[in-house]
């Protein structure tokens, strides 16, 4: 058990992070496999937590510009483009690189909020870059995928909104869930109208996985997982839980390998053990920005 941790706390959190891993093969199976277009279903998650989230919508935080902003990066953005690169990228592969949001998370809070770098969160940036580009390594050099570039344009959008929430004047966890449902719905549902087919195709030959994963990853995820986990973050120190949430990355490895047969070869092993011990270091080191940070970058799938 983790020193300063009940044992229903602990349980707790082990079955957040198993919840999040799931959804993050759940997502690539309907995505990829069901055919479900990526903004559609990116969209659908939102409204469903937009509605379910309603009654926290008022009164808006101050100032509301910031909100719908970092609404936007932390949902919409960050969950689209994880979403469009689950389309070409693995899960285990998925978890490895978007660990990029803690590095990210920690300069931008210097450049913004004016933080401090000492050598020891260096060490662990360039460590957990280092493990990033072999994950993305391949035999003919370093070329990544589009579905890896997608990671990585997620992960910072999701940095940068953990960064610019930090701004953001006394927005509860539900109201934050609100605002991010209600300032993501309409631009994905737009985009998805403007630029995807197949939303009907799918409606019709996988209704009910469709309307289980949405559900799932709205309700079960976002609106109990994370209000959970904020619960856990204002009981604890983040330099304790974030630690322990490097069981999701290693879960959707595991989940990955056995449901959607990814690879895990040597250097995805390698690659694997160098980006977490990074965001470890990182993790260890106070930081204010790693409480919300801690929340949002389990927002992508």
């Amino acid at each position: 058990m983790a020193p300063g941790m009940s044992l229903r706390d602990l349980g707790l959190l082990v079955l957040i992070c198993l919840i999040w891993a799931a959804n993050s093969v759940m997502s690539k199976v309907l995505i990829a496999h069901f055919g479900a277009p990526p903004l559609f279903y990116a969209a659908a998650r939102f409204a469903v937590i937009a509605v379910a989230t309603a009654p926290w919508l008022l009164p808006a935080p101050k100032p509301l510009w910031r909100m719908i902003v970092v609404g936007l990066l932390m949902g919409g953005g960050s969950m689209a483009l994880a979403f469009l690169s689950l389309k070409t990228t693995a899960p285990s592969a998925f978890a490895v690189v978007s660990q990029l949001g803690v590095p990210m998370a920690t300069i931008l809070s210097v450049i913004i909020l004016g933080e401090r770098i000492r050598w020891r969160r260096g060490l662990g940036i360039l460590l957990t870059l280092t493990g990033a580009l072999i994950v993305m390594w391949n035999p003919k050099g370093l070329v990544p995928s589009v579905g890896m570039l997608f990671v990585v344009a997620s992960a910072f959008a999701a940095s940068l909104g953990a960064v610019m929430m930090k701004q953001v004047e006394d927005a509860s966890p539900r109201q934050f869930q609100a605002w991010v449902g209600f300032a993501s719905f309409w631009p994905l549902a737009a985009l998805s109208a403007l630029t995807e087919t197949g939303q009907g195709a799918v409606l019709t030959h996988a209704l009910w996985p469709f309307v289980g994963g949405v559900l799932f990853s709205s309700l079960v995820v976002s609106v109990i997982a994370h209000t959970a986990f904020y619960g856990l973050i204002q009981r604890y120190e983040v330099n304790l839980l974030q630690p322990l949430t490097l069981m999701t990355p290693l879960a959707t490895i595991g989940l990955g390998v056995l449901v959607t047969h990814d690879s895990f070869g040597p250097r995805m092993i390698i690659g694997t053990i160098i980006a977490l011990a990074g965001v470890l270091i990182v993790a260890l080191r106070r930081s204010h920005v790693m409480a919300p940070l801690a929340l949002l970058r389990r927002a992508t799938p």
